[in-house]
């Protein structure tokens, strides 16, 4: 079985050192292997791990949730129906996110033509409240 030391997940991952050993002091790397002498090992799985737990994170989701889904993995069939309603909540956030940012967008877009026209007139006299 392949193992990576953390500065190899570091690489694959796209994640700092501290980072990752941040993530191991927070308690969300708790399956990572250690040496006799306290060097980290990691495997595939562990790779995977990190993998959700940044798409998690990604999400803007707290790391506290993030160890709480963890547990909950942990505890087997029990929780899946909490796990399920976490990722609907998860769901509902980043779609009123999506809709921010749409918001956001289009202003940015309106503002991109506003100054293509100024340019194309070679003037900034157009009529506008907020420049």
């Amino acid at each position: 079985m392949k193992t990576f030391s953390i500065g190899e997940v570091s690489k694959i991952m796209n994640l700092s050192i501290p980072t990752l050993r941040y993530y191991d002091k927070e308690g969300l790397l708790d399956t990572v292997e250690r040496t006799e002498g306290g060097i980290r090992i990691f495997h595939q799985e562990d790779l995977d791990h990190l993998r959700m737990l940044e798409c998690l994170k990604s999400t803007g989701m707290p790391l506290k949730d993030i160890r709480t889904f963890f547990e909950w993995c942990k505890q087997g069939d029990s929780t899946v129906e909490r796990r399920y309603q976490m990722f609907l909540d998860r769901k509902a956030e980043v779609e009123r996110q999506m809709e921010s940012l749409k918001k956001t967008m289009a202003t940015i877009e309106y503002k991109c033509q506003w100054y293509k026209e100024a340019l194309e007139a070679q003037t900034q006299e157009k009529t506008s409240k907020v420049s």
